[in-house]
């Protein structure tokens, strides 16, 4: 190979390196973080008590006493119906489906006491802490509550039910239980390591917009770019190996007879 070709692979290899090195540390650092992690403890499992059960015993009413109601309301397709508990109270979970003005279908949670059958408005801020209180593993000391009905693609509770109360209690590590207001349920329990694997995550995925979408353009431009960092540092080794260079520099000379 004559040393033009030489001179291109090196500066290849070199630019290369240079461009995609530091997206090389960070895919390093994410999988050494992802390795060494129990992620049983980063979705915070450790921190969650069980659901307290019902009495097999109480005296629940029919479902058939809630959808009534919901009739009442213009509600004609009902999904599904859970029984729950929320704060020691049985609670009816009607999940249904209403029919807008546009001609749109929207999925909708209703809340109903199943000791009574009356429906009932979402989980108030009182209710949701003492829940998030009861269902967390940890010390109850709480540092803050918030109430959120919108979140981007980059927040710790994206793309989950929504509106829901954030209890924040001081340890462990700022542990935040989010609990679904209409859903009268807890959803997660987010913690600081998770926050570091989350962090870790979109580096790793290179997907800045909503983190989670490892089939975006930019980390398959890398995985490519990096494909060819490792095949022109191998071609590098090659054409400057040692033993070439020495067969080539020992390789005899052709005898030439006179004519």
């Amino acid at each position: 190979m004559n040393r033009t070709w030489h001179l291109r692979i090196r500066k290849t290899h070199r630019y290369l390196g240079v461009f995609i090195g530091i997206q090389f540390l960070l895919w390093t650092v994410g999988g050494l973080y992802f390795s060494w992690s129990n992620l049983d403890d980063i979705h915070g499992d450790h921190l969650k008590r069980p659901a307290v059960g019902l009495s097999a015993s109480m005296s629940l009413v029919s479902p058939s006493v809630p959808l009534r109601s919901l009739q009442q309301k213009g509600v004609d397709s009902i999904l599904n119906i859970a029984l729950i508990e929320v704060l020691n109270q049985p609670i009816y979970q009607l999940n249904y489906r209403m029919q807008h003005g546009n001609g749109h279908a929207m999925a909708q949670v209703q809340l109903a006491d199943a000791a009574t059958g009356q429906l009932r408005g979402e989980l108030t801020q009182a209710e949701a802490t003492a829940l998030a209180r009861q269902r967390f593993a940890g010390p109850s000391t709480v540092e803050r509550v918030e109430y959120l009905t919108s979140t981007n693609g980059h927040h710790e509770y994206r793309e989950k039910p929504l509106p829901a109360y954030a209890i924040t209690f001081r340890q462990p590590a700022h542990a935040t239980v989010y609990v679904a207001a209409q859903l009268g349920t807890v959803q997660s329990v987010r913690t600081d390591p998770w926050r570091i694997f989350d962090l870790l995550w979109m580096l790793h995925t290179m997907d800045y917009e909503g983190r989670d979408d490892i089939n975006n353009g930019l980390l398959r431009a890398f995985s490519i770019l990096g494909l060819l960092t490792i095949t022109s540092g191998f071609a590098l080794y090659f054409v400057s190996s040692p033993q070439l260079r020495r067969k080539k520099v020992n390789r005899p000379k052709p005898i030439t007879l006179p004519s």
